[in-house]
């Protein structure tokens, strides 16, 4: 799985992201619309440099995606969050 940059910000297929998050990918650009899905974009600092992350909320779920420079997802992982 790949992140591509465009014009400084990630992009994720919906086809990637449906799936982990127990969706249709065919959902997910609306949930986003809506704001059912949210996310959060980090860049890596000091040891971390070149690496970003993202991070999808979504129905109690955080979903982390950690991305090499080029976006290639190097880790992932999923839990359970309260929510507000």
């Amino acid at each position: 799985m790949k992140v591509e940059m465009q014009d400084g910000q990630p992009v994720i297929d919906a086809g990637d992201l449906g799936p982990l998050l127990g969706l249709e990918p065919a959902v997910v650009q609306e949930k986003m619309r809506r704001g059912e899905i949210t996310s959060r974009y980090e860049t890596g600092t000091d040891e971390d440099a070149g690496r970003f992350r993202l991070t999808f909320f979504y129905a109690g779920a955080r979903l982390r995606l950690t991305c090499a420079e080029d976006g290639t997802v190097i880790h992932r992982s999923k839990t359970t969050v309260a929510e507000k």
